[in-house]
């Protein structure tokens, strides 16, 4: 099956998780790092240490008690993560009739989404998927991935953040603009921000920077060398 690639904002939206095992766990993080607006988790067995901790933010609840339809109520998307067949199945047949996303934990054939293995570094986020073909797989080739994306990608990502307001407070030209964002992309600044040589940064956002913006260089790369 081929699937259509989608960055998902999860902020002020309500997520749940069905079972809360060592899978479970990882999903209710990521959700949590995601941004979730709030995350509600079901499962049979008590809270442990971990999930404790977690619900002391007021944006995380736990319930110890089996599934309820009802639990659907309000959801924008769930993660099912339970060991039983049959609750995976019922639940997946009631997210697709209320359109609810859901994602049954290596299951695919239930799942009207899946989530790919992910290479992060700030806010660069890689995303590969197998088409649920091979979850094996991915994580090879994320593994491979890790390797090549340091952290330079993310003070680079942090310093285009940076220098994108100032471009747009001069009111150039889209054109222009673009052309500034190419430059700093195709230079050396990452190798720069890499080997952390503050000097030949400097000298490359010189280059492709306008002029009016050459006071703003030093708080563009503020801690990020």
């Amino acid at each position: 099956m081929r699937y259509y690639p989608i960055f998902v904002n999860l902020e002020n939206r309500s997520c749940l998780v069905v079972g809360a095992g060592d899978v479970g766990k990882r999903k209710i993080r990521s959700l949590i790092d995601a941004g979730a607006g709030f995350v509600s988790i079901i499962d049979t067995r008590k809270a442990d240490e971990y999930i404790q901790s977690l619900c002391s933010s007021k944006t995380v609840n736990y319930v110890c008690r089996e599934f309820q339809e009802s639990d659907l109520e309000g959801q924008f998307l769930v993660i099912v993560c339970t060991s039983s067949g049959t609750v995976n199945e019922r639940i997946s047949d009631l997210c697709a009739e209320r359109h609810i996303l859901c994602n049954v934990v290596d299951q695919p054939e239930k799942c009207s989404f899946i989530v790919p293995a992910t290479v992060k570094q700030g806010d660069l986020t890689v995303a590969i998927s197998t088409g649920g073909q091979s979850p094996a797989m991915a994580k090879r080739i994320r593994r491979d991935l890790q390797n090549s994306f340091g952290d330079e990608y993310a003070a680079l990502l942090t310093l285009l953040g940076r220098v994108r307001p100032l471009m747009l407070a001069l009111h150039r030209e889209t054109t222009s603009n673009t052309a500034v964002f190419r430059s700093l992309v195709n230079s050396d600044l990452l190798e720069t921000l890499k080997n952390k040589n503050l000097d030949a940064a400097k000298e490359i956002l010189k280059e492709s920077l306008p002029e009016p913006l050459y006071d703003n260089i030093p708080e563009m790369l503020d801690g990020l060398i």
